[in-house]
């Protein structure tokens, strides 16, 4: 994968990528929202690939906890929390854009429970209203990817909508989750944040989609799926102690639930598509 790095926002912590098996078939570019848009959104992320006269190519992607509302031919939509692996088909030649969302800030926009849309899609009109085709269309054929950019800021900012309290306690909690990774368990993220356990389980379904053991669990093996790239002969007993598992085998459990393959498939899969794509840009 080509990936080229515009954000400038201010992120200080981790945020699951969660591509599998890296690839020269796209290339991927981070850009910041607009300011006023800062609060919501983490980043968009533009993507294109050109692959006429050559093999379609099956992407898969890991779960993560953000919504992410899609600007894609024949895929644009409303793209809940994930709970599986996903995969997509690319073929032909394609641009797009993606708005990934601060986990635990949709809710203001959909109007619902997040939990309401995780594992699935729902269109971009149910949300959006009728301008959001014409923005879709938009993105299809713009000239370079300020233009995607502006559409879809102006599409939502044309929505304007505020954050609750409660909102802001998900996305920070989300956050302490995502800076800390002691943070390995539900009580130690209540302790961090100061609320009780009751009250966190239902914050995260209200506003983020999932459990609090999910979202922990999806940061912890995103780190595992990143070493096990990095790592030449990744180490599982001690990459376990490392992420704060008490065995092996409870790891090994956690990471085939997350990916749909054990640590060592997934490493197989990466290695391979590294040696298959030697001078692949890593920009």
């Amino acid at each position: 994968m080509n990936e080229r790095d515009n954000y400038r926002g201010p992120v200080t912590h981790r945020i699951p990528r969660g591509i599998v098996a890296e690839t020269t078939a796209f290339t991927l570019t981070r850009y910041p929202p607009a300011p006023e848009l800062a609060e919501f959104v983490e980043y968009h992320w533009v993507l294109r690939w050109d692959l006429r006269g050559k093999p379609p190519h099956e992407q898969r992607v890991l779960p993560n906890l953000a919504v992410n509302v899609t600007f894609f031919p024949g895929a644009s939509g409303v793209n809940g929390p994930a709970r599986d692996v996903f995969s997509h088909r690319l073929e032909g030649r394609v641009q797009g854009l993606g708005v990934r969302f601060r986990p635990g800030t949709f809710r203001a926009f959909l109007g619902a429970p997040v939990r309401d849309i995780a594992g699935r899609d729902v269109p971009l009109t149910d949300v959006f209203g009728a301008a959001a085709a014409e923005v879709a269309e938009s993105v299809r054929t713009a000239d370079d990817d300020a233009q995607m950019v502006r559409a879809v800021d102006n599409l939502l900012i044309a929505n304007p909508v505020t954050l609750s309290p409660a909102a802001r306690q998900a996305a920070a909690a989300v956050e302490s989750i995502a800076r800390d990774p002691g943070i390995t368990r539900v009580a130690q993220l209540c302790a961090d944040t100061g609320l009780t356990t009751r009250f966190v389980q239902r914050m995260f379904a209200e506003h983020v989609g999932c459990p609090p053991k999910w979202a922990i669990r999806i940061y912890r093996l995103n780190d595992a799926a990143q070493r096990l790239v990095t790592e030449g002969d990744p180490d599982y007993a001690g990459l376990a102690v490392r992420l704060g598992y008490s065995d092996q085998s409870h790891f090994i459990r956690d990471f085939r639930t997350v990916t749909g393959q054990s640590p060592a498939e997934y490493a197989r899969t990466a290695h391979a598509a590294v040696q298959r794509e030697p001078d692949r840009d890593r920009t």
